[in-house]
């Protein structure tokens, strides 16, 4: 299959995740610690795929700039995080006290779209450079989905909006994860470039965004679940990496 369509349709069903995220959110309650599980799980396969797939790839590709395309995504997400979108954590969008303004939750969105705009990419980027990459980007990305959609979700509900538009920004998140697609699609000549950007997008988000939550809970479970995740990285590596 060409590395583009497969990128489409796998890219569509990390979009339903998205929705699937947000659908949990607005048909009923969901005891958190689950989506916790996968947050430390997403983190340590996102950290560990990041830094020992996507970087060298993209250094590969992008030569001496490359270093410089992966600071520039970190850095592109952290400026959208803590200059046009406030920060938020990890659960605290579901206290009606911290979201009750429009503003404030469509800046949460638009957040999360530019790291969603960048999960296309990345999946695009990755099949076009190997089937393998491609694949283990796409679990990467598709780990962090559902409470990504879940969390839009939330935080639109906790601001007043209706359920409708719960639902909907949720599929939101997964129409910008296609946009990412096809904008690789449209631009392969800055392949290089787009996997560098987007291993330093998935190096923020796993590190910076993701992280810091799994640290918040007590106990050796969720450390175990990082490892877990990086681990299930180098498993696959093993088994179906052919250097």
């Amino acid at each position: 299959m060409h590395p583009i369509l497969l990128s489409l349709l796998l890219g569509l069903t990390a979009a339903a995740a998205d929705v699937f995220g947000g659908a949990v959110i607005v048909r009923k309650a969901w005891e958190q610690r689950y989506l916790k599980y996968f947050v430390a799980l997403g983190s340590g396969f996102m950290l560990a795929t990041a830094l020992m797939e996507m970087v060298p790839e993209g250094i590969r590709l992008a030569g001496a700039r490359g270093p410089l395309f992966v600071l520039a995504g970190y850095l592109l997400v952290h400026f959208f995080e803590h200059s046009v979108t406030p920060h938020f954590h990890f659960g605290e969008e579901t206290h009606p006290d911290e979201f009750v303004h429009a503003h404030t939750s469509f800046s949460v969105l638009f957040g999360l779209l530019t790291h969603t705009f960048f999960d296309g990419i990345a999946i695009a980027s990755g099949f076009l450079v190997s089937e393998w990459l491609g694949w283990v980007v796409f679990l990467a990305v598709f780990l962090h989905k559902i409470p990504e959609g879940f969390t839009v979700a939330s935080v639109m509900l906790a601001s007043g909006r209706s359920r409708g538009v719960a639902w909907g920004s949720s599929a939101l998140l997964g129409a910008s994860t296609i946009a990412g697609v096809l904008a690789m699609a449209a631009l392969q000549r800055f392949l290089g470039m787009g996997l560098s950007l987007s291993a330093g997008v998935t190096i923020y988000v796993a590190a910076s965004d993701l992280m810091p939550e799994v640290n918040k809970e007590p106990g050796v479970k969720m450390a175990l679940l990082v490892f877990l995740g990086v681990g299930l990285m180098f498993l696959l590596d093993r088994l179906f990496h052919l250097h």
